[in-house]
C-alpha cells in the first residue's frame, strides 16, 4: 500500500519537475557551469573558483519575498544578512568576506529558474532556495554540471539523494510522522480513529501525505484526504468536509494562511478536534488576527529546530542580535532557518578552507565531513549520508503570543518509534 503512494507522488513531483525544467532549458545553461572542481591558487595556496575573489566569497539568495511565503522569506533573507554580517566583523572566513547576493522569485516557477540560471555564474553556491519544486527542478543540472552547494529552505524528501543539494532537518514526511506520534502519545487520537490531512498539491503537501499515510498504517488510523491549492485561502469546504467524515484530529501541510483559516473556521463551527501542522504552517502575525485565540487553545506544529523564542542561549542570542538589527520586524521561526543555514554553510566553507579548497567541489566535500554539527538550537545534524534527512527529530511546539515569535516548546526534540523506521525518500 505504501509502495503505491510513494510511487504515486514520485509521478507528481516528475511531472512538475520536468515542466520546470524545460523552463530551464529555455533560459539557457551558465558558461561557467561544472567550474566547481577546478580553479587557480591563491598567493597561500588555497584553490578557488566560481566567483571567489581573494576578497569575497558571492553566496546567492534565492528567496519569496512577495509570494504566499513572503513573511518567511524576509525573515530568512534577514537572518542570513545578520549572519554574514557577523561572520564579517569577525574576519570573514578564509581571509575573505561574505557578500550575499538576493534575488526574489515570489514563489514564480519561471522566476525562481531563471533567477537560479541568473546567479549562478556569478556566486559559488547557495545558502537559500525557498520551493522544493523549484529545487528539483535544477537538481540534475546541480548534480552534473554545476555542483555548487544548495541549502534549500524546503523539507521534501524528492530533495535528498545529492550531494550538493541538502536538506537541513527532517523532511516533511517524517516530521507529519513524529507530529501525529505526538496526538497518539497525548492520547488525542487512538486506534481507529480517523485523521483528516489538509495539504496543498504538489511536492511539499504530497510528501507530507506519504508520512501521514505510513504513521495512520502502523496506528490503525484511517487518513481522510483534503488537497487544495496555494492560491486557496478558505478552507470553510475542507472544515466541513472533514467534520462530516468525523475525523478526530486535523493534519495540515499548507501555508499560513490555510492554518489560520482552517483553525478559525473549525472554531468557529465548534468542531473542537486539534490540528497540528508542518513547520511552514505557521506564522506569528497569525495570533492577532481573529483566529489567533483558536490557534492557542489546540494547535501544534513541528520543526527540526527550537523556536526563536526559546530560552536557550542560541535562539535568545539570536533573537537579541535580529531585534537590534531589525527593531521594525517581528521574530518568527524563519529567523532561525535562515541564520542555521547560514551557519551550516560557513562551517563547510570554513571546512573547506582548512583543506585549502575553497571550490564548489571542496565545499561540497567538506559538509559530508560534518556528522554532528550542533549549533545551540536543539538539534544536531549529520551530513555525512546525502540520501537522509540530517536528522529524524522533530520539536512540537504550540502558539503563545506571550512568547517572542509566538511559538513555545511543549515537546523537545524527539524522534518516534515510526519515524525511525520510515524509509525518507524511498
Amino acid at each position: 500500500m505504501k509502495v503505491r503512494t510513494v510511487r504515486k507522488s514520485r509521478t507528481r513531483v516528475t511531472v512538475l519537475t520536468t515542466a520546470l525544467a524545460l523552463t530551464l532549458a529555455v533560459t539557457g545553461c551558465s558558461s561557467k557551469a561544472g567550474t566547481g572542481s577546478t580553479g587557480k591558487e591563491d598567493a597561500k595556496g588555497i584553490k578557488t573558483g566560481d566567483g571567489v575573489t581573494d576578497k569575497t566569497i558571492p553566496l546567492g539568495l534565492l528567496t519569496d519575498l512577495t509570494g504566499v511565503y513572503a513573511s518567511l522569506g524576509k525573515s530568512i533573507t534577514q537572518a542570513q544578512q545578520l549572519w554574514a554580517k557577523e561572520v564579517n566583523a569577525a574576519g570573514g572566513i578564509c581571509g575573505r568576506k561574505i557578500e550575499l547576493v538576493v534575488r526574489d522569485h515570489g514563489y514564480d516557477p519561471q522566476k525562481a529558474i531563471s533567477a537560479y540560471t541568473e546567479l549562478e555564474s556569478q556566486v559559488i553556491g547557495f545558502p537559500q532556495f525557498i520551493g522544493s519544486p523549484f529545487v528539483a527542478a535544477v537538481m540534475k543540472r546541480v548534480d552534473t554540471q554545476d555542483k555548487g552547494l544548495v541549502l534549500p529552505q524546503a523539507w521534501s524528501a524528492s530533495l535528498l539523494g545529492s550531494p550538493y543539494v541538502r536538506v537541513i532537518g527532517a523532511t516533511y514526511d517524517v516530521e507529519t510522522i513524529n507530529v501525529i506520534d505526538y496526538l497518539l502519545t497525548q492520547k488525542r487520537i487512538a486506534k481507529g480513529d480517523k485523521i483528516g490531512h489538509v495539504y496543498f498539491e504538489g511536492d511539499y503537501g504530497e510528501n507530507a501525505l506519504e508520512g501521514s499515510k505510513f504513521a495512520a498504517e502502523k496506528a490503525g488510523l484511517t487518513v481522510v484526504e483534503q488537497k487544495i491549492k496555494p492560491t486557496d485561502n478558505d478552507m470553510s469546504g475542507q472544515v466541513t468536509a472533514l467534520k462530516k467524515a468525523g475525523v478526530k484530529a486535523i493534519v495540515v501541510s499548507a501555508g499560513p494562511r490555510q492554518a489560520a483559516s482552517l483553525v478559525g473556521v473549525a472554531a468557529a463551527g465548534k468542531f473542537n478536534v486539534p490540528v497540528v501542522g508542518n513547520n511552514s504552517a505557521f506564522a506569528p502575525q497569525l495570533l492577532a488576527t481573529p483566529a489567533g485565540p483558536a490557534l492557542m487553545k489546540d494547535y501544534y506544529v513541528a520543526a527540526s529546530t527550537l523556536p526563536i523564542g526559546s530560552p536557550e542561549s542560541a535562539p535568545a542570542a539570536l533573537a537579541k542580535s535580529y531585534a537590534a538589527a531589525y527593531p521594525k520586524d517581528g521574530l518568527d521561526n524563519g529567523v532561525v532557518a535562515g541564520y542555521s543555514a547560514g551557519k551550516v554553510y560557513g562551517e563547510a566553507l570554513t571546512k573547506a578552507c582548512a583543506e585549502k579548497n575553497l571550490t564548489r567541489a571542496g565545499i561540497g566535500k567538506a559538509l559530508l565531513t560534518m556528522k554532528s554539527f550542533d549549533n545551540g538550537f536543539g538539534i544536531t545534524h549529520d551530513f555525512s549520508n546525502p540520501l537522509g534527512p540530517s536528522t529524524r527529530q522533530s520539536v512540537i511546539m504550540k502558539p503563545d503570543a506571550k512568547v517572542p515569535g509566538g511559538l513555545k516548546v511543549v515537546q523537545p526534540a524527539t524522534t518516534s518509534k515510526t519515524a525511525e523506521e520510515f524509509k525518507a525518500g524511498s
